[in-house]
């Protein structure tokens, strides 16, 4: 059973999004997409002071089983990437709600209320 914590929200490609109090969205991956990757090699994260729009692919995990996109859940610029993954990619199999990838100042807060709530994420997943 993957964990899914409930102030969180979700996007069907498995990230998640945090609206930080200082306006700013933190992104990671969900437990339930580490598990499916399995083993996490390597981290490719976008680069600061990129634009992004929602559903665009901007970063990459690479794991022993296969490369994946990462996509924004929101639209905005790149304020800050966790590099700490770039060293140490593994992280993220350790605790993938801890180790975030990168943070957004969203040009559209409203797009957050688009996102999935937990309840609705699991479910989505526990079918798989």
């Amino acid at each position: 059973m993957s964990i899914v914590p409930d102030n969180l929200k979700y996007v069907k490609t498995h990230e998640w999004a945090n609206l930080e109090q200082d306006g700013l969205v933190q992104v990671g991956i969900s437990d339930f997409a580490q598990h499916q990757l399995g083993d996490v090699v390597f981290i490719e994260l976008p680069e600061r002071g990129r634009k992004v729009i929602a559903g665009e692919a901007c970063a990459v995990i690479e794991s022993v089983k296969a490369a994946s996109d990462i996509y924004s859940p929101v639209s905005g610029e790149i304020v800050d990437v966790n590099t700490v993954l770039t060293d140490v990619p593994e992280l993220v199999n350790q605790d993938s709600y801890l180790h975030w990838l990168f943070r957004v100042k969203p040009s559209n807060p409203a797009e957050l209320d688009k996102l999935l709530i937990a309840g609705q994420y699991a479910a989505s997943v526990s079918s798989v």
